[in-house]
C-alpha cells in the first residue's frame, strides 16, 4: 500500500469514527428523560385543623427549598390539610391559609421548581369519609373548583386530587375523582391532574380487588377528563407491607414487580404515571433497592412523568428513617442516591408541560 493510499485510509477511518461518535451523542441527547424528579416537603399537613401556623404546622422554608433546588430537583409535592384551607364545606377558602399556600408555591417556583398541590387527607374530610354527608361528591368538586380557580393555568402547577384514598371502593372513588376533574375543567383550568386510585394507590396492589367493587387497574380506566390531560399517581414503599413504616426493605422484589406491572399497564392503555411517594431507610439493602426503583422509572420514561420522594421538611426529626432533610449541613445517604444524575438540569420537553395549551 502506497503512502498516499495509507493517508486516504486513515482519513476515511477518522471520518467514520467521528460519524459514529456524533450519532452516539445525538442518540444520547435524544433519549427520553423523566420530566420531573423531586421530593415531598412535608409540614403543612401537620396538626389539627385549628392549629396555629409555625406552632402546629409549617410551610417549607427558603433554606429547605433552595437545598433541594441546588441538588437539581425540579418538582416539589406540597402536602397541606383540606380542612384548614376550607374550614366549612361548600364555603369559600380561608384567605389567610390560601395566601400561605400561594406564598409557598411562589417560593418553590422562585427556585425553578414545579409544584404538585396535594390535599393530604386520605379520602376524608376531618373524620368523615368522602361520599358520606356532608363530604359528598359535590363537596369534593366544590373544593377543587375553588382551588383550581386560584391556580388556573399557572405554569408549573399540577393538581394532585387526593393523597392515598383508602377504605373506599374503587367505583365510589372513581365517581369522586370524575366529579373533581369535571369541576376543575368547568372553571377553565387546564393544569395537569394527578389521579390516584383507592387502597392507598399502591403500585403493588393496582390489579387487586382488595375492597370489592373492582381493582384500580380496571375501574380507574373510567376516568373522564374533557381535555384528556391527566396522569395516574402511584405510591410504592419497599418494606414487606408496602407501608413505608419499617426501616427495612424486605418487600423490594414485590415493589419492583408492582412498578413493572404498572409500567406495562400504563403502556398498554396509553396512560402516564407519576410516582408520588416512595422512600427507604439508609442501610445498604434499602439504598440498593432505591437505585433499582429509580432505574425502573428512568428506563420507562415514555410512560412515567417522574417521581417525588417521601419525604423531607423543616420539622422532620433527623432520626426518622426515610427522611432526606439535611442535618447539620450533611446530606442523608438516600439523598446521595437520589441526586445521582440530577446535577445537570435539562430543558424540559413540550410533553412535560403541566398546563395544556388551548387549541
Amino acid at each position: 500500500m502506497t503512502a498516499q493510499r495509507k493517508t486516504v485510509l486513515r482519513r476515511l477511518l477518522a471520518a467514520a469514527a467521528m460519524l459514529a461518535f456524533t450519532a452516539q451523542a445525538e442518540s444520547s441527547l435524544a433519549a427520553p428523560q423523566l420530566c420531573y424528579r423531586g421530593v415531598n416537603l412535608s409540614g403543612a399537613e401537620y396538626g389539627e385543623r385549628d392549629g396555629a401556623v409555625n406552632v402546629n404546622y409549617t410551610y417549607p422554608s427558603e433554606a429547605t427549598v433552595r437545598y433541594f433546588a441546588e441538588k437539581g430537583m425540579n418538582v416539589i409535592r406540597l402536602p397541606f390539610r383540606w380542612e384548614r384551607l376550607q374550614p366549612t364545606l361548600g364555603q369559600p377558602l380561608n384567605g389567610d391559609e390560601l395566601q400561605r399556600l400561594k406564598d409557598a408555591v411562589d417560593l418553590i417556583q422562585k427556585h425553578g421548581m414545579a409544584v404538585v398541590l396535594d390535599p393530604h387527607n386520605y379520602g376524608y374530610y376531618d373524620k368523615i369519609q368522602l361520599k358520606q354527608a356532608p363530604a359528598t361528591d359535590l363537596a369534593f368538586g366544590d373544593f377543587w373548583a375553588r382551588l383550581a380557580v386560584e391556580f388556573s393555568n399557572r405554569k408549573g402547577v399540577a393538581f394532585g386530587l387526593m393523597n392515598e384514598p383508602h377504605d373506599i371502593k374503587a367505583p365510589d372513588w372513581l365517581e369522586l375523582a370524575n366529579t373533581a376533574i369535571r369541576s376543575i375543567r368547568t372553571v377553565g383550568a387546564r393544569n395537569l391532574i394527578l389521579v390516584p386510585g383507592t387502597n392507598w394507590t399502591g403500585a403493588h396492589s393496582w390489579s387487586a380487588d382488595a375492597l370489592g367493587g373492582g381493582a384500580n387497574g380496571t375501574v380507574m380506566l373510567g376516568v373522564k377528563d374533557p381535555i384528556d390531560f391527566y396522569a395516574f399517581e402511584f405510591h410504592q414503599y419497599l418494606d414487606a407491607d408496602s407501608s413505608g413504616t419499617h426501616p427495612v426493605c424486605d418487600g423490594t422484589d414485590s415493589a419492583k414487580k408492582g412498578l413493572n406491572d404498572v409500567t406495562d399497564w400504563l403502556r398498554k392503555n396509553g396512560k402516564r404515571g407519576f410516582l408520588g411517594e416512595f422512600g427507604v431507610a439508609a442501610n445498604d439493602g434499602c439504598l440498593d433497592g432505591l437505585k433499582q426503583v429509580l432505574g425502573i422509572m428512568s428506563a420507562n420514561s415514555d410512560v412515567w412523568l417522574g417521581w417525588s420522594y417521601w419525604a423531607a421538611g423543616d420539622w422532620w426529626p433527623p432520626e426518622e428513617p426515610l427522611n432526606v432533610q439535611p442535618h447539620n449541613g450533611r446530606d442523608k445517604p438516600q439523598m446521595k442516591v437520589l441526586a445521582e444524575g440530577l446535577s445537570r438540569k435539562m430543558a424540559l420537553a413540550p410533553s412535560c408541560a403541566l398546563v395544556k395549551s388551548a387549541k
